[in-house]
């Protein structure tokens, strides 16, 4: 295939990795950054909460590394959550040079406080759409920068490797042409996979690409098995899990069930605040019955009076309202729903990967960070951070030789009802892969996936399905692997925590799981 395209470096995904990658590259070479939709529309768009960063001195600092490796039950890599609250507050105060307008209180900015954290220390934009406003500036900030140029609407259909390098990708144009360009390096800064599961806080662009291209091209894949189940979606007939935010219970909202009564005080001492894992499965059990029936649990604001709702949280007082709610006059039906992904492509603290050439950031990455659980409002501040690390590191890569490229066959078409397959993957994965597993419905879920295998074609839509059966299967070999419960990871037939024989990282090569590095190390290539 002839070559179409060069670039000095590039970047798959326009959320806040992305973005901030592309800004610490501009000086140094052409960057071109590719997104399959709209300029602004992925996980970054739609974080509602926060971002969480230590802007109080050592001491906040020193606060905000301990919560960090407390929530994450065991396996956070201690460096790279130093790394994180440490450089937090300088990215962040980038943002505010580059006309961020995170929310003001008496003209300092407001802190408010969320799950597992021991002090307020979020920031928050628009009182509910941070993760909005912060892609807003990030982006008009990387349009006023030379060489830089942003292409919409291109899907990236798979790695180039040669020679056990990264060279470049094959893109998808949205007039259907495959073109292949080469690049000094590739940064994969593609998002999470939320929609492999029926019921999910993501939106449909986020199918696991960046991982599933990575783990095709050979690259290792850790920590597949911790996936965040977001504890406080909108649960209402045919209405999408839209999420409520963790900020609803920071500032003072209770949990109650069909009987009207609090039950976190059976689960956590921190209540409603406790850990995300914790809080969701709490849930699932308060909302299932003696038969198995599906019970109510809501969501209580009613009591509280210190705020005014529809000001402090004007995004989703609005989409209630189009469905009849109102959050400080009803019970809002709430249930958990996929949210967040700990694990990725493995890379270390400078985002590269296994394959040289190839590096990670935001979420598709799995520098060990969160470990088995994520810290609320930490993921916005991972893709400033590590966004930031990975570019400098890009730096380094030299010129690659002009060529062509080689590119796997894809089928002719895909499969008519691709639709219908991938909604049958997301309903059995959230039935055998979700909350709550056991080896029974994990090794179904094996089967059903070989059941689900087709080729992909050069199509949008069939790559996308082909990117979420992988990441499918990277999940079930993970979590059958690791026979214990830990964080976001619960075995029905393991339930206790086991740090003699999984007190480490998971590691997918190819096919075969392992147990690799131990938390407190640095992850190396």
């Amino acid at each position: 295939m002839a070559i179409a395209k060069e670039t000095d470096y590039l970047i798959v995904g326009a959320g806040i990795a992305g973005l901030r990658a592309a800004i610490e590259l501009c000086e140094t070479g052409r960057v071109l950054v590719v997104t399959k939709e709209a300029l602004g529309e992925s996980n970054t768009n739609y974080a509602q909460g926060g971002i969480a960063v230590a802007m109080g001195g050592d001491e906040d600092v020193s606060l905000h590394l301990e919560d960090t490796v407390r929530a994450g039950d065991g396996l956070v890599d201690r460096e790279a959550a130093r790394i994180l609250v440490e450089e937090g507050p300088l990215r962040v105060e980038e943002l505010l040079r580059w006309g961020t307008g995170f929310d003001r209180e008496n003209g300092q900015l407001m802190l408010t406080r969320e799950g597992a954290h021991s002090r307020n220390r979020i920031l928050h934009a628009n009182g509910d759409a941070t993760g909005a406003e912060i892609g807003r500036s990030l982006l008009a900030h990387a349009r006023a920068q030379k060489n830089i140029t942003l292409l919409e609407w291109t899907t990236t259909a798979d790695l180039i490797v040669e020679d056990g390098a990264v060279v470049g990708a094959v893109l998808l144009g949205a007039d259907g042409a495959l073109v292949a360009v080469r690049a000094r390096a590739v940064l994969l800064a593609s998002g999470g996979a939320g929609q492999v599961y029926s019921d999910t806080t993501n939106p449909a662009v986020a199918t696991g690409d960046g991982i599933a291209m990575a783990w095709r091209a050979g690259s290792e894949i850790s920590d597949m098995e911790f996936y965040q189940f977001h504890p406080t979606a909108l649960s209402l007939p045919g209405v999408p899990r839209f999420l409520l935010s963790e900020a609803l219970r920071g500032e003072g909202a209770y949990l109650v069930n069909a009987k009207s009564e609090r039950f976190m005080e059976r689960y956590h001492p921190l209540l409603e605040l406790a850990p995300r894992d914790v809080v969701a499965r709490a849930i699932v059990r308060e909302g299932t019955g003696p038969g198995g029936e599906q019970l109510a649990v809501y969501l209580d604001m009613r009591h509280v009076t210190k705020i005014d709702p529809h000001k402090r949280f004007p995004g989703i007082s609005a989409f209630l309202a189009q469905h009849g709610l109102e959050l400080s006059r009803d019970l809002v039906p709430v249930r958990p729903a996929a949210h967040y992904l700990m694990g990725g492509v493995r890379t270390d603290v400078d985002g590269r990967t296994s394959l040289a050439r190839l590096y990670a950031a935001g979420e598709v990455a799995c520098t060990g960070v969160h470990g088995a659980n994520r810290l609320a409002s930490n993921s916005l501040l991972e893709g400033l951070v590590f966004g930031a690390r990975a570019a400098s590191a890009m730096r380094e890569a030299k010129a690659v030789s002009s060529g062509a490229s080689q590119m796997r066959r894809y089928a002719e078409s895909g499969p008519a009802d691709v639709a219908a397959l991938q909604k049958t993957l997301q309903q059995q994965m959230w039935r055998d892969a979700g909350l709550l597993r056991d080896a029974e419905g994990l090794t179904a879920m094996q089967r059903e996936l070989e059941r689900l295998r087709v080729a992909p074609a050069s199509e949008r839509a069939s790559l996308e399905f082909a990117n979420l059966h992988a990441v499918a299967e990277l999940i079930v070999l993970s979590a059958l692997a690791r026979e214990e419960s830990r964080g976001a990871h619960f075995r029905n037939d393991f339930p206790k925590r086991d740090d003699t024989n999984f007190g480490k990282h998971s590691l997918v090569r190819g096919t075969s799981v392992s147990f690799g590095a131990a938390p407190q190390a640095v992850l190396a290539t």
